[in-house]
């Protein structure tokens, strides 16, 4: 590893004469700050997305310099000392600075490349170094080029499974040997804290156990919620989640759900492509296939197009299939852009469809509950075209597009922004 990967415009960036190469609303907001009070809804998101942009830059060069230092000090944990002072922060938290650091330099350069040009920063590209630690190099090379056109415009939520689902498709069978060994340390830990309360968790369960407990406590909760229930659903799952510790009565025992996205061939054992979990992201085939073999567990057909690989038809198993199950089935998270919540947790929310005559029927789409409220908004329109794309219209003009995302491997659902015409 070398800390001299060459660091682009590094004279001039360190040359404060050099203003004039800022965005132009960045300079002008930095000459006079009355500049902000004067600018229109339009021109404040590009200020946001300016500065976040220059933010990105200087923390490639600030990691930059931390590599360098962590190879002046010869590796030793005294270099995350010393950066844990200079910058008034945790040694843990240095320590994964330095880390991430040191796998950005030596490791993946395209992603700094993209700190370099403003389209990653510092807590997403940590998200990339966290899922590939354990990757070798000639594997951790291939997920850096696959990564390259897939992290820039999406948040820390997508950029983690990207990475994940990435590094398990380079190494599936290093993905399962991680799954085994944080099997074996999983752990119940108690922190008490300073006011009285403490934290309570469960590190490193059984993913689809995990997810199984959280649905029941979480479908318990809200069969609580009443009218006349001031708790809210936080306070609710946590007090439902404690009585069921302690006495097993803290709710009904229904069968609860978990929803797992696999491919046939995978399925079959005919490769070892990564599987998706509703609301989690992906695991490994491995691990998918344990859990299909699950006593309990139900197959769904879901019949896709083989050009998109979006959901066409599911077929029914012994429960009656209605219309609601396969739009879940098919949307798998909430539709609005960088979004994760399962769709099995989701509304489902009539959406206007574009181009389609007077009184023509809208589509159907996923809505977790915070984004079906904002999308009755002033200011805020959804549309959906009739390939499934939806839009969504921010009260600044912006549009941000989502595709339905696919049941094929290799493929994923993309984000993306147009900004208004001018």
């Amino acid at each position: 590893m070398t800390s001299s990967q060459p660091i682009r415009n590094l004279v001039p960036a360190l040359d404060q004469s050099t203003d004039g190469e800022l965005p132009f609303v960045v300079r002008s907001v930095r000459a006079d700050p009355d500049t902000l009070q004067r600018m229109k809804d339009d021109q404040v998101i590009d200020l946001i997305r300016d500065t976040d942009a220059e933010i990105s830059k200087l923390q490639a060069l600030q990691l930059r310099a931390i590599a360098d230092l962590s190879v002046r000090r010869r590796r030793a944990p005294s270099a995350s000392s010393e950066v844990a002072l200079a910058l008034s922060i945790t040694e843990h938290r240095a320590s994964s600075i330095v880390s991430a650091a040191n796998a950005l330099i030596g490791r993946l350069p395209r992603m700094l490349n993209l700190m370099d040009d403003g389209r990653l920063d510092l807590y997403r590209a940590m998200k990339v170094t966290d899922a590939t630690a354990w990757l070798s190099g000639d594997h951790v090379r291939v997920v850096d080029e696959a990564l390259e056109d897939r992290v820039p415009g999406r948040n820390a939520t997508q950029v983690r499974r990207a990475a994940t689902y990435a590094a398990a498709q380079a190494d599936p069978e290093g993905a399962a040997l991680r799954t085994e060994r944080k099997l074996i340390e999983r752990r119940l830990t108690l922190h008490h804290q300073d006011t009285g309360v403490a934290h309570l968790s469960v590190n490193n369960a059984p993913t689809e156990k995990a997810t199984a407990a959280y649905a029941r406590v979480d479908q318990a909760a809200r069969a609580l919620k009443t009218p006349d229930e001031p708790r809210t659903l936080d306070q609710l799952r946590a007090d439902v989640a404690i009585d069921l510790l302690l006495s097993a009565t803290g709710g009904p025992g229904e069968r609860t759900e978990v929803f797992l996205h696999i491919d046939l061939a995978t399925y079959l054992g005919l490769n070892q492509t990564p599987a998706a979990l509703a609301g989690r992201g992906p695991i490994a085939a491995a691990l998918a296939r344990h859990i299909i073999g699950g006593s309990d567990t139900t197959l769904r057909r879901v019949l896709t197009d083989p050009r998109t690989g979006h959901a066409v038809e599911l077929s029914p198993t012994r429960y009656s299939l209605d219309q609601d199950e396969f739009i879940r089935v098919r949307d798998q998270e909430c539709r609005q852009p960088g979004c994760t919540r399962p769709a099995q947790s989701c509304g489902i929310k009539a959406t206007r469809t574009k181009g389609a005559a007077e009184g023509a029927a809208d589509q159907a789409i996923t809505f977790c509950s915070r984004h079906s409220k904002l999308n009755g908004l002033p200011g805020w329109d959804y549309e959906v075209t009739p390939d499934g794309t939806m839009n969504v219209t921010t009260p600044t003009g912006q549009v941000h597009s989502t595709t339905p995302p696919s049941m094929h491997p290799g493929r994923r659902r993309t984000n993306r922004l147009r900004k208004p015409r001018r």
